[in-house]
């Protein structure tokens, strides 16, 4: 009976110890991902700032980091960057909604339906070839510079991911579960909600990724058209007053908000379809 016990022991000390060494091991790996890009990043500071001291360039092409910080820190300081922030903000999430949420419900309809694909399949596609910057000059002349532009060009760069994404995803989805649905009885709704769209949520997921990464790219763009708010209007107007170190402070908070974005929704993601992870992560 103690031999018994002892053996019962040792097992589960040897289960416990392989556990913690697989822990351990894929800590050791999440370190090393984690720290490679930061390694670069601190490289490319390193360089930028070595650069500026070589005095190759001027401080007006080449900012140095240390006036970048401190325009930074004066920024917000006086409360303008936040505000700038967000403006830009209200912007996307307005535009992001109303593309994505219009893509989505095409997207679906174009992926349930081969009729309609058929009808407005290809003036999509040909819309979709028309880059986001050619609606400007006919935009302005519909809506004018005002909220409704900006919201427009955000709202179609959001469209199309999250359009072409859905209708793929919906296309995609295997012949056995729709046998499931009609084996049931289910309804034309309650198929689409509990067959259709929970198995084409990965490839919607990966649209409103796309969307929303690209909205944040383009109110850069619209802002720059015309505004007198937002984080695109902040830069250009330091372009003209020629204070680069403020052009700096967007380029970078630009870069890091989207940033941001796009590792909030691949957490979603992660978190919607887990067997979608690759294999150790």
């Amino acid at each position: 009976m103690f031999r018994a016990a002892f053996s019962a022991y040792s097992g589960f000390c040897g289960q416990g110890v392989m556990m913690a060494l697989a822990v351990g091991a894929s800590l050791r790996r999440r370190a090393a991902a984690a720290g490679w890009p930061l390694l670069a990043i601190a490289l490319f500071l390193a360089a930028w700032e070595a650069v500026t001291r070589t005095g190759l360039f001027p401080p007006t092409i080449l900012v140095p980091l240390e006036q970048v910080w401190q325009a930074f820190l004066d920024l917000s300081a006086t409360g303008e960057l936040q505000d700038n922030l967000w403006a830009s903000a209200s912007r996307v999430m307005t535009g992001f909604v109303l593309g994505g949420s219009t893509g989505l419900v095409v997207g679906v309809a174009l992926g349930l339906s081969p009729r309609l694909e058929r009808y407005i399949g290809l003036p999509l596609d040909i819309v979709r070839q028309v880059p986001f910057i050619a609606w400007g000059p006919m935009l302005i002349l519909l809506l004018g510079i005002g909220e409704p532009f900006k919201i427009a060009i955000i709202a179609n760069a959001a469209f199309f991911p999250v359009a072409l994404n859905a209708c793929d995803g919906v296309r995609n989805v295997s012949g056995a579960y729709r046998d499931v649905a009609a084996l049931y009885q289910f309804s034309t709704w309650r198929t689409l909600r509990r067959i259709v769209l929970p198995a084409s949520m990965p490839a919607i997921l990966t649209g409103l990724r796309l969307a929303l990464s690209r909205s944040w790219m383009m109110v850069v763009a619209a802002e720059l058209f015309g505004a007198d708010s937002g984080i695109g209007h902040m830069m250009n107007w330091a372009r003209e007053m020629f204070q680069l170190d403020v052009v700096m402070v967007g380029i970078v908070l630009t870069g890091l908000i989207g940033f941001a974005l796009d590792q909030v929704l691949r957490g979603i993601e992660r978190r919607l379809s887990p067997w979608r992870q690759p294999a150790g992560a």
